[in-house]
């Protein structure tokens, strides 16, 4: 083994020779001040994990290696808290359900095989405390920094989605957020030319303070060119390239995701990082260029932690150790100081490790895109990574230690005392529809709900067909992206999650966002491959919080389990919070949001969701029960109590057999998932979609399932589907349900009249229905 390099002077023409002056707190002088006090509790650490530091190095850290250790070890980026209970979703993954996984949970992104020699990369981020300070640029930056993750794998970005959730509809600040988010979301992925193929936005007081931005992005490669990130081979040059490291950002996404606000403490509150949409265009165009020339072992994006993260996870994924030079970092401020340089989360940058050969043929790519680079360090195999700065030593660490040995905390969790008496304040108090009249104000009221109302305001300033791959997405339930022009074979993404159903109960409610996600593909007509989750919590000092945390994951594994799809990766966001701890109202509605990847032969077979000609059958696939708790119905009157719908993985995936069968036979023209808002939402979205009218006759499912007219038309029940057959195909879709076992009710017709006519109760004209679900959002926000 090679000892670490000795320091450098600056060269004579840097900024950091005219500034020989400077006093920085070097190695050598942590070792002789043990004593001096540093200022740990500022940047986010415990006295505890400060001692920690000291025991590792064997002398107090200097302020870089604080800098560097306080963002390593922060709630986002080591995962300190969450990580002892997401090695469930290891523990409970099968070879079987490995099948197609190429690559796993640990990497940038998980990596699936889809056929004919095509792989698919797809995950989930979350930027949501950044863009509640700033909304515009705390959005457009996490759509940057997830496209950037896939980008690393080797694969080309293909399409992105968003899972979004703003405070209470009519409040006065909601529009702030509302108007900055989706603009960011917009702008940044309209320029980068990235289709936005789906996702979701729900308004609900918890999340006043906490909007949740969630960002996924999908990439495809064929399987040789997979690339993982390391920092290998002795002498291999480390290169820093992309946009300049500045001050903005600095402490961002690692400090405001690691701490709850708190008002007065303008620590909790630095500053948020901006983005450049086309530096990241040409910054993508280039890195694929890289890895088809063959001239890059691996490239890691520089998101939260920025060059602390780069640095320390590519040394420590590799067998050797790094040594870098600070003064090489191309600066947009040189009056940074060290670990504000090592900080920064400056956006747009990513940091190659490359062979000295390669370095020339490496420059020249870079120069051709016009972007900048910089060799900032080595690979060595000392075992350490060292980084000088003015010529002399500021850090000297062990990489592990810094990336990925960090704190592991079991944190005390336990049952809410609020839990028994949420759960017994059922909906079953709060009055149903009596009789047409009513039943028929009830459904417009659904439409114009917050919950439920269009979305369109949003969807529509999102490029949704941009590249020309697109054959799904909003206001379809599923987007679906070509990836084989030539076969037509491509991938269906659904994103789901229902906040107030993991309120109501953690577990069962992340079972029935995987089961969701699950059956959404698959009524498209794509088999459900793999996942990828998105959680959003509140503190993990909170017992609640924790216990709301360790169900849902414990919930998200068992479902996996029992469907067989893997999960690849993910995001764990906690500190969702302003409220005193041990109470109802403390932090957000616990979020679980699911994304499942399911895998088309040809994306031309796609099953839309709303029924496109007259005289077609409709079919209602599932049982139904009395299950109102937690519903949208619910929610007109502001109640929030009871148990959330029960979940059936094994009629599940049953459901999902016969859905993703009849695509390939051809049996269905139109399939939506019966879920939040129930029939009444189905029926009358399925009718919109098109402006082709529905009769439907309620009178089976009533009799059949011991339902009031109302509990069936507003129950959301789950593991169902309203399907339209062609009277043609009625006979098989019949054969195909008793073959399967399937509880199943033919419930109406399509018809050329532009109404929803529910027999025995009410009739609504489309256009009265259209102008309730489409008035919500543009009057408030428009």
């Amino acid at each position: 083994m090679t000892d670490a390099p000795t320091a450098r002077p600056a060269p004579a023409d840097h900024p950091a020779a005219r500034s020989a002056g400077v006093h920085l707190d070097t190695v050598e002088s942590a070792q002789a001040t043990p004593d001096q006090d540093m200022p740990y509790a500022a940047l986010g650490l415990k006295a505890d994990e400060y001692q920690r530091i000291v025991d590792l190095l064997g002398r107090r850290p200097t302020a870089a290696e604080l800098a560097m250790y306080s963002v390593m070890w922060s709630e986002h980026c080591s995962y300190k808290s969450s990580k002892v209970h997401l090695r469930q979703f290891g523990d409970k993954t099968t070879e079987a359900m490995k099948k197609h996984l190429m690559v796993g949970i640990g990497e940038n992104a998980g990596v699936v095989d889809i056929g004919d020699n095509w792989a698919v990369t797809f995950k989930v981020e979350s930027h949501n405390h950044p863009s509640y300070v700033e909304p515009y640029q705390g959005a457009a930056t996490g759509v940057g920094g997830i496209v950037r993750d896939i980008l690393a794998m080797g694969a080309r970005p293909v399409a992105v989605m968003d899972e979004l959730r703003f405070g209470d509809i009519d409040h006065p600040d909601t529009a702030r957020v509302v108007h900055g988010v989706v603009a960011g979301v917009g702008g940044y992925g309209n320029s980068l030319g990235l289709p936005n193929i789906g996702g979701g936005c729900s308004f609900d007081p918890s999340f006043q303070g906490n909007p949740l931005v969630n960002a996924l992005c999908v990439g495809v490669m064929k399987h040789e060119d997979i690339h993982l990130a390391s920092a290998e081979g002795v002498g291999n040059k480390v290169v820093l390239f992309g946009a300049r490291t500045g001050g903005d950002g600095i402490g961002g996404a690692s400090i405001l995701a690691s701490e709850t606000f708190e008002d007065g403490v303008p620590a909790k509150r630095p500053s948020v990082q901006v983005g450049d949409p086309f530096m990241e265009k040409v910054l993508i165009e280039c890195c694929l260029e890289l890895f088809a020339a063959d001239v890059v072992q691996g490239i890691q994006d520089l998101g939260a932690a920025g060059i602390s993260c780069a640095t320390s996870e590519l040394a420590s994924n590799g067998s050797g150790g790094m040594h870098v030079w600070l003064d090489d970092v191309l600066l947009r401020d040189p009056s940074l100081n060290a670990g504000e340089i090592l900080m920064s989360e400056s956006q747009e940058r990513m940091m190659a490790v490359v062979a000295p050969e390669k370095l020339e043929a490496f420059m020249a790519i870079t120069g051709k895109w016009e972007i900048e680079s910089s060799v900032v360090g080595e690979v060595n195999d000392s075992g350490r990574l060292t980084i000088d700065h003015h010529g002399q030593r500021i850090v000297d660490v062990d990489p592990r230690t810094v990336a990925h040995e960090g704190p592991t905390y079991e944190r005390p969790f336990a049952r809410p005392a609020w839990m028994d008496a949420l759960q017994a304040d059922t909906s079953s108090s709060l009055p149903l529809p009596a009789d047409g009249d009513a039943l028929r104000a009830t459904t417009l009221g659904l439409l114009g709900s917050a919950a439920l109302a269009n979305r369109a305001w949003i969807t529509s300033q999102y490029d949704r067909y941009v590249q020309g791959n697109t054959a799904q997405a909003r206001p379809d339930e599923v987007g679906v992206v070509r990836v084989d022009e030539a076969t037509g074979r491509g991938v269906a993404i659904a994103t789901r999650s229902n906040d107030r159903y993991t309120k109501l109960d953690p577990h069962t409610g992340a079972e029935q966002a995987v089961a969701a996600a699950y059956r959404a593909v698959a009524i498209a007509g794509a088999e459900p491959r793999a996942v990828t989750d998105g959680l959003n919590f509140g503190s993990p000092e909170d017992p609640d919080s924790m216990w709301q945390f360790a169900q849902a994951v414990r919930g998200i594994a068992d479902a996996c389990l029992a469907l067989g799809v893997p999960v690849t990766g993910g995001n764990v966001s906690l500190y969702n919070g302003t409220g005193e701890p041990g109470r109802i109202d403390s932090s957000i509605n616990p979020t679980a949001i699911v994304g499942i990847l399911g895998v088309f032969d040809d994306v031309r077979r796609a099953t839309p969701s709303g029924w496109r000609e007259p005289g077609q059958a409709l079919y209602l696939v599932g049982a139904t029960r009395a299950e109102l708790d937690g519903s949208a119905f619910a929610g007109l009157s502001g109640h929030l109590g009871g148990l959330p719908p029960a979940v059936d993985l094994a009629a599940e995936k049953v459901l999902a057999e016969v859905m993703v069968s009849a695509s390939r036979d051809g049996l269905a023209d139109a399939a939506r998932e019966v879920s939040e808002g129930g029939l009444a939402a189905a029926v009358a979205m399925g009718a919109l979609r098109y402006g082709v009218g529905a009769r439907i006759v309620l009178d089976e499912i009533v009799t059949r399932d011991g339902l009031s007219p109302a509990q069936a038309w507003l129950s959301e029940s789950q593991g169902r589907v309203l399907v339209a057959i062609p009277r043609t195909e009625e006979p098989r879709w019949a054969a195909m349900l008793e073959a399967r076992g399937m509880v199943c009710a033919r419930i109406g017709v399509t018809q050329d009249e532009p109404v929803l006519e529910v027999q025995d109760q009410f009739t609504l004209p489309l256009a009265q229905l259209r102008d309730a679900w489409d008035a919500p959002l543009p009057a408030r926000f428009a």
